[in-house]
């Protein structure tokens, strides 16, 4: 019964992956025949400054990114755990931005961050006079200065969290109730609910989610960047690994090169699933009984 998923996982993950491995070690335009050059697109890769600034725009990405997309979901779904009015209405309205497709997404937000006429700027601009602020500063010149293009790109992603917010609100909704009529009992409010009850019992599903977005938080970037950004301003402010991947092997036909920066995508991947699988193993074997 698994052969199915089987063969297509081997034949769309593992088969390519393998490829793209061998590739690094080759240096190959599409046109002509990979030619083996070894260890020289890693060792180029090394002193490559706009890759170490892709590096480190993707690091930073996930940083911010991946811990506030969690923060989001999990206070939607204990604030939309309980039925009520409208309830199913508001959880539709969560979900929506996951299901628009993403360059219609990235359009959108084009409009919004406008610096001059979009309705971000307008409504900061509420309460300020000749175009300042109500706390007197200039609004934030969205998509055209790097530091808030970058947060632009976050703030993009932090809406998307459509399928972390089902999964949370599943979780939430099978906590025993029992548990929380003897912390009503006990008198505890509800930060004390919060700390001791609900975040220990859902920790190993944010735990999880915490491994699946860091994974996807090397590929979520790529389409905002490209359509929003443009990788820039200036040139690299938001080009993120799977931008410079793209760029490198299909408008500069290096694809043994863009290959090589696959693998050190893939070893960071790696890197911070083992890391937060350890702490999640360390809190499974102090607090799960």
């Amino acid at each position: 019964m698994l052969a199915p998923y089987a063969a297509g996982l081997a034949l769309l993950v593992f088969a390519p992956a393998a490829a793209t491995v061998a590739l690094a070690f080759t240096e190959w335009d599409a046109i002509s025949p990979p030619r083996w050059v070894g260890l020289a697109n890693l060792r180029e890769l090394w002193g490559h400054e706009p890759f170490h600034k892709a590096l480190t725009n993707s690091l930073v990405f996930a940083a911010v990114a991946v811990p506030a997309r969690l923060a989001l979901a999990l206070g939607l779904a204990l604030l939309l755990h309980r039925p009520g009015r409208r309830v199913g209405l508001a959880r539709t309205v969560a979900l929506l931005p996951t299901a628009v497709p993403e360059v219609a997404y990235g359009l959108l937000w084009l409009w919004l961050f406008n610096p001059l006429a979009g309705p971000v700027n307008r409504a900061l601009t509420v309460g300020g006079g000749n175009g300042l602020t109500a706390w007197g500063a200039l609004p934030p010149q969205w998509l055209t200065m790097p530091t808030p293009a970058r947060a632009a790109i976050i703030i993009m992603s932090v809406f998307t969290v459509g399928e972390l917010f089902v999964l949370l609100l599943a979780a939430r909704r099978v906590l025993p109730a029992e548990v929380y009529e003897l912390a009503a009992v006990e008198g505890a409010g509800r930060w004390q609910v919060f700390r001791r009850v609900t975040l220990p019992l859902v920790a190993p599903v944010l735990g999880l989610l915490a491994l699946r977005d860091t994974v996807l938080s090397f590929q979520v970037s790529f389409t905002p960047a490209l359509v929003v950004t443009d990788g820039g301003p200036p040139q690299g402010a938001t080009t993120y690994l799977s931008l410079f991947v793209y760029r490198t092997g299909f408008e500069y036909l290096r694809h043994g090169f863009a290959a090589a920066a696959t693998v050190v995508v893939l070893l960071l991947t790696a890197a911070a699933v083992a890391a937060q699988w350890w702490l999640l193993g360390r809190y499974r074997s102090r607090y799960v009984p």
